[in-house]
């Protein structure tokens, strides 16, 4: 407990020392083209610039053979490439039109709120973003977390094992772990609703190196490493305070509770309530980080906590 209590302050002493924005590139006058002028621009403002690869997510892409009315198509899984920019004016839907090839004989413009809406860049980080920001990703957490804490219960009342916050093991990890996805639902939301730019800069060039992002997005990817880290050291003791037949329902009650945890202060978050809620769950983890702590030994066989030396209540085992 005595080394979690700095944990924070060093977090925080370090994130303050990152830059709050992002750096953009900039060309020697010498070097600059009006086609690199406006492609610096749009790095700036939308976030992507030429050259910048993407990957087709809807069905179709329609792809205009600018002046005239023929189309290309462009399907779900193929990946294109930013040519090339122009301003329309005169569109009264989008005056940005953005062309794009997936080869030599698929190429076309297409408006840009057409094309953002159907793509997503190639990138491992960003597609990962995309894939838990979808209205089904999270319709399907929601029905598996309830599903999972039915679950979880019904094992509890039959055999009697182990579940988080009924019959919890003896571990400040859960905890901890539950408190970090609460924080990171907060920050999250927090970035949509305050600095949504910088989110969109973020997902448009992703790092998961924290040390090389603006102060709010270096906050949430130290909290997600974090979770990470915990979630590990979380399943090795619960590995060695439970039996192998238990593990299963524990983690799956876990993560259930977690899911529902996460979209519990997403919207709360959303509502600015969570900012109320988060320092209350905080305390309250707090008391069951510091009621964790009492176990000051380990069962030299089985690997238990234990509050004094003598018999292992979990193994039997005896230790001295």
């Amino acid at each position: 407990m005595q080394k979690i209590k700095y944990i924070l302050p060093i977090i925080i002493l370090m994130t303050t020392l990152i830059s709050c924005h992002y750096s953009h590139p900039v060309l020697p006058k010498e070097a600059q083209t009006e086609k690199s002028a406006d492609s610096i621009n749009h790095l700036i403002h939308k976030h992507y610039t030429l050259n910048t690869n993407f990957e087709v997510t809807s069905d179709t892409l329609m792809l205009q053979q600018l002046p005239l009315i023929d189309v290309i198509p462009v399907y779900k899984g193929d990946k294109v490439v930013v040519a090339e920019f122009m301003i329309q004016p005169a569109d009264s839907v989008d005056s940005v039109w953005v062309k794009v090839a997936r080869d030599q004989d698929a190429i076309g413009w297409v408006r840009e709120n057409d094309l953002l809406r159907k793509v997503v860049p190639l990138d491992s980080v960003s597609q990962f973003i995309h894939f838990f920001s979808n209205t089904h990703t999270i319709i399907f957490l929601v029905i598996l977390a309830f599903f999972g804490v039915a679950y979880s219960l019904r094992a509890v009342k039959k055999k009697r094992i182990q579940l988080a916050w009924f019959n919890d093991i003896e571990s400040f990890f859960p905890a901890l772990l539950s408190f970090l996805i609460a924080s990171a639902a907060t920050i999250y939301v927090s970035i949509q609703n305050f600095v949504p730019e910088t989110w969109q800069q973020f997902y448009y060039n992703p790092s998961l190196n924290p040390f090389e992002l603006p102060f709010i997005i270096s906050l949430f990817m130290i909290n997600f490493w974090m979770i990470i880290l915990v979630g590990i050291a979380t399943l090795e003791d619960i590995i060695h305070q439970t039996r192998i037949e238990t593990i299963f329902f524990y983690m799956l009650g876990l993560m259930s509770y977690c899911i529902l945890l996460y979209l519990f202060f997403s919207v709360a978050t959303y509502l600015y309530i969570g900012y109320i809620c988060l320092p209350i769950y905080g305390w309250w983890s707090y008391t069951r980080l510091k009621k964790s702590s009492k176990f000051q030994y380990t069962c030299g066989n089985c690997g238990a906590k234990m509050k004094s030396k003598g018999v292992c209540s979990h193994c039997g085992a005896i230790n001295e």
